[in-house]
């Protein structure tokens, strides 16, 4: 092998470890990239429950947080849980919260579907908000910490730039989708 090309070699590997890095903090770890989002989340509901009827406030903030939550469940099960799924102590947890990330899909597609100048919009609007705080407060209080004894710092800051990279292709793809849950009396 000639000298030039085991120097561009090593340049190379250099400059993609300097951006692995760079990538790494301008991201941060994938656990407090989620919280962020819940947080963003969390105040996107209350802004929601603040509104009437079928007001342009409630059809943009219902938009806005249907198209955030869909590709943040998207992009955290391909960051984080495709990971963390392959940790036999941790399995039972990661289905747990894919299970409920899909609940609460369905229910967002119910309420899509549901008039929002009704009473039965805010009804199923508050036990969404309900289903869906507890699910991202048992996430950072219950599955955050056990994941995190299993990862390490690299791991977690690896699935960081993953989570930063896919949120946006998955919002892309992301729809407010009206289609009415079974009921599950039939």
């Amino acid at each position: 092998m000639h000298l030039a090309t085991i120097l561009v070699m090593m340049r190379w590997v250099r400059e993609s470890s300097i951006n692995r890095r760079h990538m790494m903090a301008k991201h941060g770890d994938i656990f407090s990239i989620l919280k962020q989002d819940h947080d963003l989340h969390r105040d996107i509901l209350d802004k929601l429950e603040d509104t009437h009827g079928e007001s342009d406030d409630r059809i943009r903030l219902f938009r806005q947080f249907t198209l955030e939550v869909k590709a943040h469940a998207a992009a955290e099960e391909q960051a984080l849980y495709s990971t963390v799924m392959r940790k036999p102590d941790l399995t039972s947890e990661v289905r747990h919260s894919v299970a409920e990330h899909h609940e609460i899909e369905e229910m967002l597609n119910d309420l899509a579907a549901t008039d929002m100048a009704t009473g039965a919009w805010l009804t199923k609007f508050k036990e969404m908000k309900h289903r869906y705080l507890h699910h991202i407060d048992e996430e950072e209080e219950d599955h955050f910490p056990d994941f995190d004894k299993q990862l390490t710092a690299e791991d977690e800051e690896y699935m960081g730039g993953v989570f930063a990279r896919r949120k946006p292709a998955e919002k892309d793809d992301a729809d407010v989708t009206p289609e009415k849950m079974a009921d599950p009396k039939e």
